[in-house]
């Protein structure tokens, strides 16, 4: 727990009902709104000289939060991050690549240990295993009306401004590759906040039968798609590693039999791929008509 001033700090005050914490890295008192009676939020609770005498601990589960060490038990019953049921869509390792042990390395090297030799060497047969493929990568950066406000907000930070552009490069690919619109689903992998569904949501106004999945594998605060009630949009957000998703069991795809378009923002390479053998694998096809996998990156 980082250090804080419990008197008030200058001439600041906490806000009414919120917490009395001040957090130094932050440079303001924590927001988070406090019990009847109480000076501190659960989380900085020990803070108070009447509660110095019960502990906190990091939580087991996740050790990004803390609790009472003498109310532990009580806790991992109902911590968000315990272990759950697994729903039908999960199926362990289904897009985790090699499946035969044998094919898999003894011990992973990273390449910042290789020597200048080794290194050489790798290049040379990567260079040679990729001989008469189109390796060749077109940039394509677009825009797109939906975001022309946001894009041209004064108040947007030199980070704020970066994802608005991404997002609009993205959302000017779909409706490129005519992608952008009704009666189909959009499944946003590593979905984050839901900022990307959001903006596709807007570019596509009031379009019938339009819906979202959001697929991220960790609990995510401040989440925009919760906002989105709109009558003909629908969306849903499941929390999985892409490694374990399967997505012909998920009942809103099997229900509904729309056309799926992949998008995502927020990928690694690896992620990307596999990404793409899920989009592709045949343990979708003859479900719906498969649209086309999206990935777009600009960069600043």
């Amino acid at each position: 727990m980082a250090a804080s001033a419990l008197t008030p700090h200058g001439t600041a005050f906490p806000e009414e009902g919120r917490c009395g914490y001040f957090v130094e890295k932050k440079k303001r008192f924590c927001r988070m709104v406090v019990a009847a009676g109480k000076r501190f939020c659960g989380e900085h609770a020990g803070a108070s000289e009447e509660e110095n005498a019960r502990k906190r601990i990091l939580c087991p589960l996740d050790p990004k939060h803390t609790v009472y060490e003498d109310q532990l038990a009580k806790h991992l019953k109902k911590c968000n991050s315990r272990e759950k049921p697994k729903p039908d869509f999960f199926i362990q390792d289904i897009n985790a690549g090699l499946k035969d042990e044998t094919e898999i390395p003894d011990q992973l090297v990273p390449i910042s240990s290789l020597s200048e030799e080794q290194l050489e060497n790798l290049i040379k047969k990567l260079r040679k295993a990729s001989e008469g493929l189109n390796c060749t990568l077109k940039d394509q950066i677009m825009s797109h009306p939906a975001l022309h406000d946001a894009l041209n907000d004064p108040k947007n930070g030199d980070s704020a401004a970066k994802h608005l552009k991404q997002q609009a490069s993205i959302l000017g690919n779909i409706e490129n590759l005519k992608l952008l619109g009704p009666r189909r689903c959009f499944v946003e992998f590593g979905a984050g906040k839901g900022k990307l569904s959001h903006w596709v949501d807007i570019a596509l106004k009031d379009a019938e039968k339009v819906h979202f999945i959001l697929v991220e594998k960790v609990t995510t605060r401040f989440k925009v798609d919760g906002k989105h009630r709109k009558k003909n949009s629908v969306f849903e957000r499941l929390q999985i590693d892409i490694q374990h998703l399967c997505l012909n069991k998920i009942p809103l795809l099997s229900k509904e039999k729309l056309p799926v378009v992949g998008i995502g923002k927020h990928l690694c390479g690896v992620a990307t791929g596999v990404i793409g053998d899920i989009m592709w694998a045949k343990n979708i096809s003859g479900l719906w008509a498969l649209e086309q996998w999206i990935s777009t990156i600009s960069s600043e």
